[in-house]
């Protein structure tokens, strides 16, 4: 397993190596006084997290906080399960999200209708969270985890209602779930920036997306550190990125929508046009036609082909 690697001063990021994947989401570590986790990933991440601690010459024991941005399951869905080996912690969640931590019934509900037969290898089990060890923070509110670090929430929605991004002042960063997109560390390391927004069903608001990222942006950030997958220092990047692909993935959304086809043709068209674009765009940066990050690619664009097509749905 893989050792975790240190983006910004007191912070770790272990790879939990979501959907069998590497470098698909990550858990960020804050070794403070009271020790921190930001997002779990599926339960069958857990040994990854146990063992990145270990890495660290930490355990579950001394977990104080494990903090979600939001309940899907790649973010939060292994909460309840981690939470069995850290005797010690609460799990802190946005307030619109905290019955679904305790009762995960409707997530796994929505979670199934998406994943299908992929379900049970990629998220079993879906463990609840009894609710004596749930704190919910809303919009402000803060959390002290050493002396001088306290920590921010800020509601972000546009990804999911139950949303929250939490700012951290000696980093001047955010962590943003997924409100501000994906960032692809594979092409980074090869001089290539790639942002697209996460618009998975079914709480995409491409509205409130746009003003959760101008709120970052008022805040003058020095860094994002994303779900999917690592820190950037180039948030002003990130921020048009996100904001131009929004656009263009909306564009060939109406289009395909407003073509004829059920739900799930409309979906893998849409999918199709979506990925010949963004090959487009990084054929021209130089990424060859058999690059590893173009699978990784295609499966986050089915997902979010997914949201929105949906939120086109309930449009009308």
């Amino acid at each position: 397993m893989k050792k975790p690697v240190q983006p910004s001063k007191n912070i770790f990021l272990i790879d939990d190596h979501d959907l069998g994947l590497e470098e698909r989401t990550g858990t960020y570590v804050l070794t403070a006084r009271d020790l921190t986790l930001i997002e779990t990933s599926a339960s069958p991440s857990v040994p990854y997290l146990l063992n990145g601690l270990s890495h660290l010459g930490l355990s579950g024991d001394d977990v104080k906080y494990i903090i979600v941005t939001h309940i899907h399951l790649d973010h939060a869905g292994g909460a309840g399960a981690f939470l069995e080996h850290c005797p010690n912690a609460q799990v802190i969640v946005h307030p619109k999200g905290m019955r679904h931590l305790a009762d995960p019934s409707r997530l796994l509900a929505g979670a199934k209708a998406v994943y299908r037969e992929k379900f049970e290898a990629l998220f079993h089990p879906v463990v609840p969270v009894p609710n004596d060890r749930l704190l919910a923070k809303g919009h402000g509110d803060t959390l002290e985890i050493d002396e001088g670090c306290l920590l921010t929430f800020y509601d972000s929605p546009g990804h999911a209602n139950h949303h929250f991004s939490i700012y951290h002042p000696q980093a001047n960063g955010m962590f943003t779930g997924d409100t501000a997109g994906i960032f692809y560390p594979q092409l980074y390391r090869k001089g290539i920036e790639l942002y697209i927004p996460s618009t998975s069903p079914n709480q995409f608001d491409p509205e409130k997306m746009l003003a959760s990222i101008s709120l970052f942006r008022k805040m003058n950030l020095d860094c994002l550190f994303f779900g999917h997958y690592g820190m950037s220092d180039h948030p002003e990047e990130a921020y048009q990125q996100v904001e131009d692909w929004l656009e263009r993935f909306l564009q060939e959304a109406k289009s395909v929508f407003e073509a004829e086809g059920d739900l799930r043709t409309q979906t893998a068209v849409l999918k199709n046009r979506l990925f010949d674009r963004l090959k487009i765009f990084l054929q021209a940066r130089g990424v060859q036609e058999n690059d590893p990050v173009l699978e990784l690619i295609l499966l986050d664009l089915e997902i979010s082909s997914m949201g929105l097509i949906d939120y086109l749905t309930k449009k009308i």
